[in-house]
């Protein structure tokens, strides 16, 4: 019997993986000690927090999906114009994610949290990514970190 939530889709189900858990409690833990010692983020309770947690994810992952296809895209690229059309993608994908991140804390969280801006949120992105990669390499080493 397998104890891995799962929710009924159609005919098949979805299952929960555990490393998209461990990565919000990762995010939660990173975006908390963030908003102790950077006097420009502010979270002002645990629920904003966790809500944030899972907010970050949800966009972090669409935007390594993107990133990845894109990638993929410029590996593929047979011509010069497509080379150049992806590479001008990479470039408006990663810091148009951090804007992204930035509307959505206003909309969904409005004054009840700050994350200070678009460098704070850069090096936010950038500890999660790596706090990520780090975690998943201890906790599974045999799985891919995107």
């Amino acid at each position: 019997m397998n104890s891995t939530p799962a929710v009924r889709e159609g005919n098949r189900d979805m299952r929960i993986d555990p490393l998209h858990l461990v990565d919000v409690f990762v995010y939660l833990v990173i975006l908390n000690l963030t908003a102790q010692f950077v006097p420009s983020v502010i979270s002002e309770s645990f629920a904003v927090s966790l809500a944030t947690a899972i907010m970050l994810k949800l966009v972090l992952e669409v935007v390594l999906r993107v990133k990845k296809a894109v990638v993929a895209r410029l590996r593929a690229a047979s011509t010069t114009a497509r080379r150049l059309t992806s590479v001008v993608m990479l470039v408006l994908i990663l810091p148009g994610s951090k804007f992204v991140v930035l509307w959505l804390e206003d909309v969904l969280f409005g004054d009840a949290l700050s994350l200070g801006g678009f460098w704070p949120v850069t090096l936010l992105v950038l500890t999660l990514t790596a706090a990520r990669a780090g975690v998943r390499r201890a906790v599974a080493p045999g799985r891919s970190t995107t």
